[in-house]
């Protein structure tokens, strides 16, 4: 039995997102004058193609077919920007980009935060009896 609506759990997942988004911005804020740092981005596509990779399993009828693999790491959906280079000692990080990232990111954990506070408050008044 499932305590918590899908909704709570959707909003748990989505504020973990936010966190790791958070994490990497900090990262790249703080390796903003590291020579030949590679600015970090957390990719929606890429966490979702971890985990449908994960829980997908397969069965071979033959010893010819090809097994998925996944490739492990530390941080799921972290990538990495390659090619990009924004000043002479090799660094990739835009302070600009990752100052705006991280503005953008606190309202959006913001707005998820206030979302769940207002499904428990709703859980509150139902335990209540609308009191």
């Amino acid at each position: 039995m499932n305590l918590f609506s899908n909704t709570i759990t959707s909003l748990n997942q989505a504020l973990n997102y936010a966190s790791l988004k958070q994490k990497v911005i900090s990262q790249n804020i703080a390796n903003v004058d590291t020579p030949n740092y590679k600015a970090k981005d957390v990719s929606f596509k890429e966490m979702l193609q971890n985990q449908l990779e994960s829980d997908i399993s397969t069965y071979k009828t033959d010893p010819r077919h090809l097994d998925f693999t996944t490739n492990p790491s530390n941080q799921p959906g972290v990538v990495t920007k390659q090619n990009v280079q924004y000043n002479n000692n090799g660094n990739s990080v835009d302070m600009d980009q990752q100052m705006s990232d991280l503005a953008t990111n606190q309202i959006y954990y913001d707005a998820l935060v206030e979302q769940l506070n207002g499904k428990f408050s709703a859980l509150q008044s139902v335990i209540r009896g609308g009191k």
